[in-house]
């Protein structure tokens, strides 16, 4: 059995979700966590797995009335064949765009199936690249396709790569709002390691070609709306340290076909969709399959996976639930009940645990001084 059609067991009869760069960059920041390795590999939908296991989430949650905002800001700036996404070109950003050609990756009156379409999105990017058009080109809609754990990934942003001269610009269209000339720092953060994502795609599907990987351009076009108004703006991101980052994480991971050694051959995470999407696999049953493969769990995956509740119950009492610094400080060491009792002296450390004993000894005598300091 391939690798593919392995993934597509452990899936089951559940649609397939794809990738985005929410996800992919999600993933790479926690590159050791094998369990969602494998069920993003898979194209598992792990709020679905939640749902069937009775945890809430709120990775992803939206209101409508942020999704509509969202969208009708986006068919703003793309309206008229990106006519108010030219202006930003030129009065922000500062780019020599005297007219641009539009094109659209994703027409309704084509194949719209994600091969197709990323078929598509190659020749007409690298056909770009090739051509010495000073005329700038806007391309909407592209999918894109990174190699994550050794499998091909396909990506379906809702961005624009647009090409002036020998450069390509990814541009990223956002809701949340520069206030003042200020937006929010961990909005601003995720939209850069999300676009990194973009890039490095990019890049990748260029140097597959025998192009210039550098001819996509590490500074990203980042729209916003403009204080409280849909009025929108655009500035330059930097995202050279994410794009670092990001391939550093990605080149530490496990190849899923490894991991899927170690399986046994039979498991498979499908929850058992009802008609109206709702899983009906026993949750005993759906807990045992998920657990077979270990998850690396820290606080930070509440915010960032849909199993992050499902994690910690499973962490419950163990050193990753006090994150991931301390869970480093104090490798070799399982449990917080452990950890306290080689503080306190109830419990003798063990071949190779002598300099963290030491390390939590001097810090409980730390808080017994600064506890009696105040008594």
């Amino acid at each position: 059995m391939s690798v593919d059609e392995r993934l597509n067991a452990l899936r089951g009869t559940a649609p397939r979700k794809p990738h985005n760069a929410r996800t992919l960059a999600a993933l790479a920041a926690n590159p050791g966590c094998r369990r969602r390795t494998l069920l993003d590999a898979a194209g598992i939908d792990k709020g679905q797995i939640a749902q069937g296991l009775g945890v809430r989430i709120s990775i992803g949650q939206m209101s409508s009335i942020a999704i509509a905002r969202g969208k009708g800001f986006e068919a703003k700036v793309k309206a008229d064949g990106c006519a108010e996404l030219l202006r930003l070109l030129r009065e922000h950003i500062g780019l020599p765009v005297a007219e641009v050609h539009y094109h659209d990756l994703n027409p309704a009156d084509t194949d719209d199936r994600i091969t197709s379409r990323l078929r598509r999105s190659q020749r007409a990017l690298q056909a770009s690249a090739e051509s010495n058009e000073p005329t700038g080109t806007l391309f909407d809609h592209p999918i894109l396709q990174l190699t994550v754990n050794g499998v091909q990934v396909r990506i379906e942003p809702d961005l624009i790569a647009f090409k002036l001269g020998n450069q390509f610009f990814i541009v990223e269209i956002k809701s949340f709002a520069i206030l003042d000339g200020t937006a929010n720092s961990g909005k601003v953060a995720g939209a850069a390691q999300q676009s990194a994502v973009y890039v490095l795609a990019m890049r990748e599907m260029l140097q597959t070609a025998g192009l210039d990987p550098d001819m996509v351009s590490d500074q990203v076009v980042l729209v916003c709306p403009k204080d409280f108004s849909n009025h929108p703006v655009a500035e330059l991101l930097d995202v050279r340290k994410q794009l670092a980052t990001l391939k550093r994480q990605l080149d530490r991971m496990e190849s899923v076909e490894s991991l899927l050694r170690l399986l046994p051959p039979d498991l498979s995470f499908d929850p058992r969709l009802d008609a109206a999407g709702r899983p009906t696999r026993d949750p005993q049953e759906l807990a045992a399959a998920v657990y077979q493969v270990t998850a690396r769990y820290s606080p930070e995956c509440l915010d960032a996976c849909e199993l992050g509740g499902v994690c910690r119950a499973e962490a419950s009492g163990m050193v990753p639930v006090l994150g991931r610094v301390v869970r480093e400080d104090l490798g070799g060491i399982d449990s917080i009940k452990e950890a306290v009792e080689l503080a306190t002296g109830l419990r003798e450390p063990d071949a190779g645990q002598q300099q963290v004993a030491d390390l939590l000894r001097r810090a409980y005598g730390m808080r017994e001084t600064a506890l009696g300091a105040v008594r």
